[in-house]
C-alpha cells in the first residue's frame, strides 16, 4: 500500500504540492468499505466485493475533488487542506461505525489482501515474468529505433544490453522468490505445498503502476502535471488547464488511498479507524526517496516504487532485528531528512 500510494504522490509532489491527508483517508475509505459489507447490506450478498470497492473508491475520489477544490479554486495552500484533512478524515473513520471494528468481510474480498487463496500460483507467475521480460526487451528496442529515426545520440548497445540483463534477473529473481513460499492450502495430502506465486496485492500495484507510468510519459495529462509543476506561471499563461489538472490529481490521490484501503482492509479481514497512521511519513519518503524532487517537474512512478521497496525493507528488517517502534520512527525520520537534503544539494548544482 505504501507503493501504491507513493505513485500518486509522485504526481501531486512533482506538481509542487503535497497532500499529508493519504493515511486518514486510507482509514475513512476503509471503514465505507467494511461499513457496506457488514452494516448495510451484508458479506453474504451478491456481487458485494465490488458493490464495496466501488463504494470506497467513490468516497476517495468525492474526498480528492473537496480537497483539490480549496487548492485549485480557492488557493488555500495544499499543506493546509490536507492537514485538515488528516485530521478530518480520521475522525469520519471514527464516526462511520462509532470507533467500532467491523468484521468478517466477504471471503472474496479476502483474496483481494493476499492471504488464503489470494496468489496466482507457480505457473502464472513464471508467465507473468517472462511477459514482463519480452516486455523490457521490446521498450528498449523500441527506444533505441525512436533514437535513431530522429538522430538522437544513442547509448552504446552493450549498455542498454546490460540495462535489460539486470531488469530482466531482477523480474525472474523476484518470482522466484514469490514462488519458494509453499502455499498449505493449495497442498495435496502425501505431497508437498506447492509455491504460493505473485500475491494479487502485487498485482494490483503493477497494474496501477503501469497504468500510471503511462499516463505520466505519454499522455497529455502527464505533460501538464510535469508543465505546471516545472514553471506553475509559464503554465497558466500557456493557457494549460492548471485548475482542472490540481483537481484531477488530488481525485487520483483519493482513488489510490481507497485502493490502498482495499488491501489492507482485505489483508486484516476487517475495517478499524486506525488504518493508515503514519503512511503519510511512509509515502512521502518513498516518494522522495525514489527522486522524486519537492522543488517540482521531475520524478518518475518507478523511482517511487524502489523508494517504498528500501524504505519497508529497512523497517521490515529493522522489525526483525526488535528495534523498537519509536527507534524505528527515528531512524526512518532522519532517512527522509538525508533524502530531501539529497534533493535541496542536487536542485542546486543544477543551477535550480
Amino acid at each position: 500500500m505504501t507503493a501504491l500510494m507513493a505513485c500518486g504522490m509522485v504526481f501531486i509532489i512533482v506538481a509542487r504540492q503535497i497532500d499529508l491527508s493519504v493515511g486518514s483517508l486510507m482509514a475513512f475509505t476503509g471503514m465505507v468499505i467494511a461499513w457496506v459489507q457488514v452494516t448495510w447490506l451484508g458479506a453474504d450478498t451478491p456481487g458485494i466485493t465490488w458493490i464495496s470497492i466501488g463504494a470506497g473508491l467513490l468516497a476517495g475520489v468525492l474526498v480528492g475533488i473537496f480537497q483539490g477544490w480549496w487548492v485549485a479554486h480557492r488557493e488555500v495552500p495544499a499543506f493546509v487542506v490536507t492537514l485538515a484533512g488528516y485530521l478530518m478524515w480520521r475522525g469520519s473513520a471514527f464516526l462511520v461505525a462509532d470507533g467500532q471494528t467491523l468484521a468478517p468481510l466477504a471471503q472474496p474480498y479476502q483474496r483481494l489482501g493476499g492471504g488464503v487463496n489470494g496468489s496466482i500460483g507457480t505457473a502464472w507467475s513464471w508467465a507473468l515474468g517472462a511477459i514482463g521480460c519480452a516486455l523490457l526487451i521490446g521498450a528498449a528496442l523500441q527506444a533505441r529505433r525512436s533514437r535513431a529515426r530522429y538522430g538522437s545520440a544513442q547509448a552504446p548497445a552493450w549498455a542498454d544490453a546490460a540495462k535489460v540483463v539486470v531488469g530482466c534477473a531482477a523480474i525472474l529473481g523476484f518470482v522466484a522468490v514469490v514462488c519458494a513460499y509453499p502455499d498449505p492450502s493449495a497442498a495435496v495430502e502425501g505431497a508437498a505445498p506447492p509455491g504460493k506465486g505473485i500475491g494479487v496485492p502485487v498485482l494490483i500495484l503493477i497494474a496501477a503502476a503501469a497504468l500510471l507510468h503511462g499516463v505520466a510519459t505519454a499522455t497529455r495529462f502527464g505533460r501538464y502535471v510535469f508543465a505546471y509543476g516545472g514553471n506553475p506561471e509559464a503554465a497558466l499563461l500557456s493557457g494549460l488547464p492548471t485548475r482542472r489538472v490540481l483537481l484531477m490529481l488530488f481525485a487520483l490521490m483519493g482513488a489510490l488511498a481507497a485502493l490502498a484501503s482495499v488491501i489492507t482492509t482485505a489483508r486484516l479481514n476487517s475495517g478499524t479507524h486506525s488504518i493508515g497512521q503514519m503512511a503519510e511519513l511512509y509515502v512521502i519518503a518513498a516518494t522522495v526517496i525514489g527522486g522524486t524532487s519537492l522543488a517540482g517537474g521531475s520524478g518518475t512512478i518507478p523511482g517511487a516504487i524502489v523508494g517504498a521497496l528500501l524504505i519497508q525493507s529497512l523497517d521490515n528488517g529493522m522489525v526483525l532485528m526488535d528495534v523498537s517502534s519509536p527507534m524505528r520512527q527515528i531512524f526512518i525520520g532522519m532517512i527522509l531528512i538525508a533524502a530531501v537534503w539529497f534533493d535541496v544539494v542536487y536542485n542546486r548544482r543544477q543551477g535550480k
